[in-house]
């Protein structure tokens, strides 16, 4: 088994870090999109966050469905149901699957056995990427470069949880609840908007610029690269201290408060930068419940709004030609205007 690096130990990252926590913690934030430089860990990132996260109870079955979710399971897992059997749980890792450009629709969603079709002629589906990607993460490098007909797919699956087949004799269907992580460069093309309001955080990866960070950075990989054991021994501590904490913040999740002066200030932030439909100020507060989770805090306020909506709402506004600020600047704004009235 491969081992990853551990997450505790990236350097440099803290807003990417911090995003991909909180989509750990509440799944419903929608996912993180983080765009920049190349070569600055994002895949790491997502690969150290599943390793260390608790494993999954899951039935013994391919598409590892939540034995506690009985009204989403998969045809196997109905089947065993139907005939008075209890599917079989098994503990399993959180699955990160990485999805590339060229993947056809087929090995996205599943298809046809054609292997097994000929050798026996009967009809079996063979589980595609989303499959794999249930209940765990699912990352695609360049996203922005992602063809037309994919992004679609992708759309509808993340709207309903959900993945339907109806091609070549098969219909099925089957749970396909993953943490969609997307990165990309902008500098080679943009994300249609109905993708990117799709992403609940967006971050921006930059390449560190002072001497002692990328020093850091070196040194940890170099050590990581050299003697992986000794590495991991080192982090130990670190990573089942934030175990730890994830699985508390989880747990006390929907015991967080949030008044109805929380929800007030979020409608006039996203009114004030117009922003499209209410996703905004959704994700906007599930993200600064999940934040206060995370630091053991009981409710929600002002200040876990402030520091959340530049991730949550930045990629959601509209670009104004005539102002020659950027989305940042205008986020400032209205937060220094909503916490001054």
């Amino acid at each position: 088994m491969k081992r990853q690096f551990p997450f505790t130990a990236i350097v440099g990252q803290s807003e990417l870090t911090s995003a991909l926590k909180l989509a750990a913690i509440d799944p419903g934030i929608g996912g993180v999109l983080a765009f920049g430089d190349r070569g600055t860990g994002k895949s790491t990132a997502v690969r150290g966050l599943a390793a260390v996260l608790p494993p999954l109870k899951a039935n013994d079955c391919p598409y590892r469905c939540d034995p506690a979710r009985a009204d989403a399971f998969c045809p196997v897992c109905a089947a065993e149901l139907e005939a008075g059997r209890k599917p079989k749980i098994v503990t399993v890792p959180v699955p990160v699957v990485d999805m590339p450009l060229g993947s056809s629709e087929d090995r996205i969603t599943g298809g046809l056995d054609l292997e097994h079709a000929l050798l026996t002629g009967e009809r079996r589906f063979e589980p595609g990427l989303l499959a794999k990607a249930n209940r765990g993460f699912l990352y695609i490098d360049e996203i922005n470069l992602l063809e037309d007909h994919l992004v679609d797919l992708l759309l509808d699956v993340a709207a309903s949880g959900e993945n339907v087949v109806e091609r070549e004799g098969l219909s099925l269907r089957h749970p396909a609840r993953f943490v969609l992580v997307g990165s990309g460069n902008p500098e080679e093309g943009e994300l249609r908007p109905q993708l990117l309001d799709r992403f609940g955080l967006s971050v921006t990866v930059t390449t560190p610029n002072d001497v002692k960070t990328r020093i850091a950075v070196v040194k940890a990989r170099d050590r990581f690269e050299r003697d992986p054991s000794a590495f991991l021994d080192e982090c130990e501590a670190a990573e089942r201290a934030l175990r730890d904490q994830l699985e508390a913040a989880r747990a006390r999740l929907d015991a967080v408060n949030v008044s109805d002066r929380i929800l007030e200030q979020a409608a006039q932030l996203c009114i004030s930068l117009g922003t499209d439909g209410l996703r905004a100020e959704l994700t906007l507060v599930r993200a600064a419940r999940a934040l206060a989770s995370l630091r053991g805090e009981s409710e929600v306020g002002f200040p876990h709004l402030a520091e959340l909506a530049p991730s949550a709402l930045a990629h959601r506004l509209r670009r104004n030609p005539l102002e020659e600020s950027g989305s940042g600047a205008r986020i400032e704004r209205a937060l220094a205007e909503l916490d001054a009235a």
